[in-house]
């Protein structure tokens, strides 16, 4: 048997042991911990914050906001039409599940929304299709106020004709062009004939006269005719800046640019329609995303004769006011102003959420030759006659139109301008800019400078509208 003495002299070993194994273990937990910290990270369910809906003819976007990136796959399944979505390592979390009470049954291509547990692990989303869709799903990294994104665009699978827009034209300038009168209670998509159409497209772009019959360059286009006889309509693409995922400027009172340029836009197309020989397009009629590019493809589509956008501008300080006006530039910009405004207006692309891995067939075609200095010549023009109007209803920021590289004016054959109305970041003239009298006199003072651009430069005849630019 071992003595007491003996015995502690035994533990003492032990014990010292003990503690150097409690060590290496300690030192070996810590080497484990960021490997530990990130197999956490991978397998923690991600949360969708937020679910917006933006219904629109145009197409609807479905956008989820979350905590990560998400994973997901999607499928579309016939008789009848649905898609489903599948969300992989998500929680159903309650925006999820107030995802259904967002669908309007106004939307024009969704039924409803049913949305559950499919799996362990993963989310399902079943989309009831009004009609069957093209279905475009990607993924946004962090911008702005967004965290991460998963998009669903569903667009027509019949790419929708801008010229059913322009169908609605008043019975006068249908029966002008020869066309038959429009029937009680019939617009649109009910009237659209074949011989609408052609007595439409006769109205825009009639055959050229001969040259003895032209008009003097100088003559107000108001009055352009030959022989007493109507010559053709002047399109003017009215585009209302922002929009959907897009809000644009935050004004201190809570205005938001998307909203204050939709409807001064709305105002601009009432009184150019109120013209005689001019028609209003709207780039943009409702809250909804629409890219840069896709604003001029749309506007070169019905051929318009003028580009003209609308925005609220914003700067760091509350007390910089007034209107400008802004025409491409080709060699920079012509102030560091100008050059720090073209591109947080370019910067809407990444706000609003573009998918970039389609190459839109358009793209290349719209951002030809560039180098057309006729039309930037024009576009200068046009914003003078413009900018000289805002000065009677508002302070100008500058007194002379200004140049960037603005990537919604990058149409190589149509003259545009973009209008900073007034500064939303300014109190005071947010207060006017959602004022319906001061929106008015807005659209007042735009259409006249148009008025006044083209009583100068009458539009030349076009053989027919142009279908795809």
């Amino acid at each position: 048997m071992f003595d007491a003495t003996t015995v502690d002299h035994l533990k003492l070993p032990l014990r010292r042991a003990g503690w150097h194994w409690l060590a290496l273990l300690a030192l070996w937990l810590l080497a484990l911990l960021p490997a530990l910290l990130a197999w956490n990270t991978a397998f923690a369910a991600t949360t969708v914050s937020a679910v917006r809906v933006w219904p629109a003819a145009d197409y609807t976007r479905l956008t989820l906001e979350a905590s990560a990136p998400v994973q997901y796959k999607f499928f579309t399944i016939k008789n009848p039409e649905r898609l489903v979505l599948d969300l992989e390592g998500v929680e159903l979390t309650p925006a999820l599940e107030k995802l259904a009470g967002q669908v309007s049954g106004a939307d024009p291509y969704i039924k409803l929304v049913r949305v559950g547990r499919f799996k362990p692990g993963v989310v399902r989303l079943v989309l009831d299709m009004k009609a069957e869709v093209k279905p475009s799903v990607f993924t946004l990294q962090p911008v702005g106020e967004y965290g991460h994104r998963l998009v669903l665009d569903l667009y027509p699978a019949q790419s929708l004709d801008p010229l059913m827009a322009l169908l609605q034209v008043p019975d006068a300038r249908i029966a002008a062009a020869g066309g038959p009168a429009a029937e009680p209670g019939k617009t649109g998509p009910e009237q659209a004939t074949a011989g609408m159409e052609e007595a439409m497209l006769a109205a825009i772009a009639p055959a050229p006269k001969p040259a003895e019959e032209k008009p003097a360059r100088n003559e107000n286009a108001r009055n352009n005719k030959a022989g007493g006889e109507f010559t053709r309509l002047i399109i003017v693409a009215i585009d209302a800046g922002h929009g959907g995922e897009d809000p644009g400027a935050h004004g201190g009172g809570g205005a938001r640019e998307k909203d204050v340029t939709l409807a001064i836009a709305r105002r601009v197309k009432q009184r150019v329609d109120e013209e005689p020989n001019m028609r209003g397009v709207l780039i943009r009629d409702g809250d909804y995303f629409i890219p840069l590019h896709g604003r001029v493809v749309k506007a070169r589509k019905v051929s318009a004769d003028l580009f003209v956008s609308i925005h609220a501008d914003a700067f760091v300080k509350p007390d910089a006011r007034g209107s400008s006006v802004f025409a491409l530039s080709e060699r920079g910009a012509t102030s560091a102003a100008a050059r720090w405004l073209a591109k947080k207006e370019n910067d809407a692309d990444l706000i609003g959420g573009v998918n970039l891995d389609v190459k839109d067939p358009y793209l290349a075609q719209t951002l030809l030759d560039l180098s057309q200095t006729a039309t930037i010549n024009d576009s200068l023009k046009l914003g003078k006659a413009v900018l000289s109007e805002l000065g009677g209803i508002n302070t100008l920021h500058k007194g002379a139109v200004e140049q960037a590289g603005f990537a919604v004016l990058k149409s190589p054959d149509i003259p545009s301008i973009l209008v900073e109305t007034a500064f939303i970041s300014n109190p005071g003239e947010e207060r006017r800019l959602t004022d319906d009298d001061y929106q008015d006199k807005m659209a007042g003072a735009i259409v006249s400078g148009i008025r006044g651009y083209f009583a100068n430069n009458p539009p030349l005849a076009k053989s027919r509208l142009a279908r795809n630019p």
